[in-house]
């Protein structure tokens, strides 16, 4: 192809030339408008596809689902949506929310100097975390262990070096400062008590710090009546509801026995069989209406953390609703799962979503908590999308927010829009 210029010569391109030109320009075009309409510096929502930590919006992180086959890592929601920004004063039993299973049993948590820890892992990061994401409930195993009261995941009632995680103080003092930090929050505790030295607990907690939180037991309903108002217990500042298992430490320490207050289901795997829901042996029947919170357990006996985000996708949807039916059409006040981070990554949306979904039913009559109206009657609900993207297959995958994990796979990097038009600019004047 020749054209004339100013001076009367010809100026000529091979036809080669122009071939390749063309190819190169419809190629970085296309490049160029897949890297523009991908999502990344943050603007990525649920759901869409993301390759590093940094893609996703506030209140996201970037992961993955093996188990269920997904491999490609979507943004996932890493936070609790808190029930009582929405809908508060109502009575602390009309609430639901999330509790983790052996709180303190952290994957990567350094064992004692010299000794390998041998025991299972139930959460990927630390107790500040787990409350800064919107759980509401702990579950710590508190053991006699060198002259001190640990938190041990461990068996036949004793505490080894090997089993041992930490001392429980430096734990309840991670509770201590978020309920400093945060006047309009409750927590609630529910001790496994291996504890037998006297006064042992009460005086753990007291060196927490933790008592001017203490709701006491002589406050408490034991006939199955509502509990206060959240308003009420924020404004007494009663905002530690702890339970031991030991019903001894009621009269002798003024620690509330569990299952005098609440009815619970099996835990392990019998708590997660489709179709059943039996209640734990030592727990009143689950329809019993003389408690008047309900825990419901939903974690594997031997806890497998790649696995826990299957374990929390339609199967948690299916229990929940057996153990509604079998506690007399009462939602539960307390989910305790494992991973609870890790979950959130399954097909369901995990226990975020399952959560959202029963105070949405039990405080406004909406499908979900994020639908209810401040101030609005009951059934007056929001019209809320529900994204509909589909994950893809790309195996990258890394962490945001509040979670620390320790391991994190190679994110892929999208190439710099500037980069390319600015090469693809150089080519075409060098072409010319």
């Amino acid at each position: 192809m020749c054209w004339p210029l100013l001076d009367s010569r010809t100026q000529c391109i091979a036809p080669s030339i122009i071939i390749t030109y063309l190819f190169l320009s419809l190629f970085f075009s296309s490049l160029f408008l897949t890297t523009s309409s991908a999502c990344f510096n943050g603007n990525c929502q649920v759901l869409e596809a993301c390759s590093a930590a940094t893609d996703c919006g506030p209140g996201l992180y970037c992961g993955n689902c093996p188990a269920l086959g997904r491999k490609k890592p979507v943004c996932t929601r890493g936070q609790a949506t808190l029930p009582t920004s929405i809908v508060n004063g109502l009575p602390f039993n009309k609430y639901t929310w999330i509790m983790t299973h052996n709180s303190f049993s952290i994957v990567d948590s350094p064992p004692l100097p010299g000794i390998q820890r041998l025991t299972f892992y139930n959460q990927e990061d630390t107790v500040t975390n787990q409350l800064r994401n919107g759980v509401r409930g702990l579950m710590l195993d508190m053991y006699d262990f060198e002259d001190d009261i640990w938190l041990c995941h461990s068996f036949r009632g004793q505490c080894f070096n090997f089993t041992a995680f930490q001392p429980a103080l430096n734990t309840l003092k991670e509770v201590e400062t978020f309920l400093t930090e945060n006047p309009t929050e409750i927590i609630t505790i529910v001790i496994e008590d291996y504890v037998h030295t006297p006064k042992g607990l009460i005086n753990l907690f007291t060196s927490a710090g933790l008592v001017e939180f203490w709701f006491p037991v002589s406050d408490m309903p034991k006939n199955g009546e509502n509990w206060p108002t959240i308003t009420e217990m924020i404004q007494s500042n009663r905002r530690l509801l702890v339970f031991t298992s030991d019903a001894s430490k009621e009269d002798e320490e003024g620690i509330a026995y569990q299952w005098r207050y609440m009815v619970e289901n099996e835990s392990g795997d019998p708590g997660m069989k489709q179709g059943s829901c039996p209640q734990r042996k030592e727990s009143k029947p689950l329809n019993s209406r003389s408690a008047s919170l309900f825990l419901q357990n939903y974690f594997p006996t031997y806890p497998v953390e790649a696995d826990s985000c299957k374990e929390h996708s339609a199967p948690l949807v299916d229990t929940v609703n057996t153990c509604f039916k079998a506690a007399g059409n009462m939602l539960p006040n307390f989910v305790a799962v494992n991973f609870y981070m890790f979950m959130q990554r399954s097909d369901g949306g995990g226990v975020f979503d399952v959560v959202d979904k029963m105070n949405g039913r039990t405080l406004c009559g909406c499908d979900t908590i994020t639908a209810c109206q401040v101030g609005a009657p009951f059934g007056s609900c929001k019209n809320i999308a529900v994204p509909s993207k589909s994950p893809g297959t790309n195996t990258g995958g890394s962490f945001t927010g509040y979670v620390q994990f320790a391991r994190s796979a190679s994110p892929d990097h999208f190439p710099n829009c500037l980069l390319v038009l600015s090469f693809y600019f150089l080519l075409i004047a060098v072409l010319l």
